[in-house]
């Protein structure tokens, strides 16, 4: 398959007539993959009414069917072609944070959107992307698309277009290339179907803004316990993982050196995942800096692309430090705990 590649200026007025989105847009009608960049990582995105169309990411992303995908709308309006009901706590999210990072779940009705896109679950998770070039392109095609991150699955999400074409060129229709996308990493999940919010995947928007906003909010117990079953089925699988193995560091920056420095005695080619404070101290095969620790957004922007640089430096085994579980902090964590498999050395 040919995959189109079409760039444009997020800056421009009246997107909605650009030619590259409405090339775009016409392919998603015709039930065709096409990924899109959003203001945490690029999606792939399909007719989230249409079996053809979700069938084709899943297979594009070598993604496992049970683990339901995000519908992306432009209009708050759409909600009700496929949701029973707009809880009070759902509506004043909304209102506080959409469009943006936030994605939430309601309870659906039937017979509208495509089982492939929910899974078969009773409820369907829903956001509004904070992106001129998404939402140029969601009110165009006028469809509720579904869209996971466009990478092969298990690997780090795509913060440029350049990702995407790396894991899945030839295999989609086409890339809107709207440039690096801002938060990097997903948006913050909340299911809003049962009293009081739960959070099931922690992202772009803290648990502190939620609870500034509608008072009380929990967690899924599958944050905290890795034997605990997640209710969101694609929280089980492992993501964001660059080749090599990565291991999680909890000690002193004198510990994770020492830990190099054995692996490099055994002759491995050793990589470092550090910030800007802390880049000098280490000495390692390949240091990569994903940002400041004194302002952990830019940690999460960039943790992606860090991740996958040292595919490009073929190292055989990579070493992380680790971040306070705290604010944007806390999805910063997830994502490497994951990328990680959960294996952590400790001092």
């Amino acid at each position: 398959m040919n995959t189109n590649i079409w760039k444009v200026d997020k800056y421009v007025d009246n997107l909605e007539n650009n030619p590259q989105v409405v090339d775009a847009a016409n392919f998603l009608r015709e039930n065709e993959v096409v990924a899109l960049p959003t203001e945490t990582v690029y999606g792939l995105g399909g007719n989230a009414e249409s079996d053809e169309a979700v069938a084709k990411i899943f297979v594009a992303k070598g993604r496992p069917s049970d683990n339901p995908l995000i519908i992306h709308i432009a209009d708050r309006k759409q909600l009700s072609r496929f949701v029973t009901e707009v809880p009070q706590t759902a509506a004043k999210l909304m209102d506080a944070f959409w469009p943006g990072p936030l994605t939430i779940i309601f309870k659906k009705k039937d017979g509208i959107l495509s089982e492939k896109a929910t899974a078969g679950l009773a409820t369907v998770a829903v956001r509004m992307p904070d992106h001129p070039v998404a939402l140029a392109l969601l009110k165009t095609c006028g469809l509720p698309i579904a869209a996971p991150s466009a990478n092969s699955s298990g690997k780090p999400s795509p913060t440029k277009a350049e990702h995407v074409l790396d894991d899945l060129n030839g295999k989609i229709a086409g890339v809107l290339d709207g440039g690096a996308t801002g938060v990097g990493v997903e948006s913050t999940v909340v299911d809003c179907t049962e009293g009081i919010p739960v959070i099931l995947r922690p992202g772009g928007v803290t648990r502190e803004q939620l609870e500034a906003v509608v008072g009380e909010v929990r967690e899924d117990a599958a944050l905290k316990d890795q034997s605990a079953r997640p209710k969101a089925p694609g929280m089980k699988y492992r993501h964001y993982a660059p080749n090599a193995p990565l291991y999680m560091v909890s000690g002193t920056k004198k510990f994770l050196q020492s830990l190099v420095s054995e692996k490099q005695q055994e002759g491995l080619r050793v990589g470092v995942l550090t910030t800007e404070e802390n880049h000098r101290f280490y000495k390692a095969d390949v240091i990569l800096s994903c940002g400041r620790r004194a302002e952990l957004q830019t940690v999460a922007a960039a943790l992606y692309d860090t991740l996958r640089s040292f595919n490009q430096d073929n190292v055989d085994i990579i070493f992380s430090e680790i971040f306070p579980n705290e604010g944007v902090g806390h999805a910063i964590m997830n994502r490497l705990q994951k990328a990680a498999g959960h294996k952590l050395i400790s001092e």
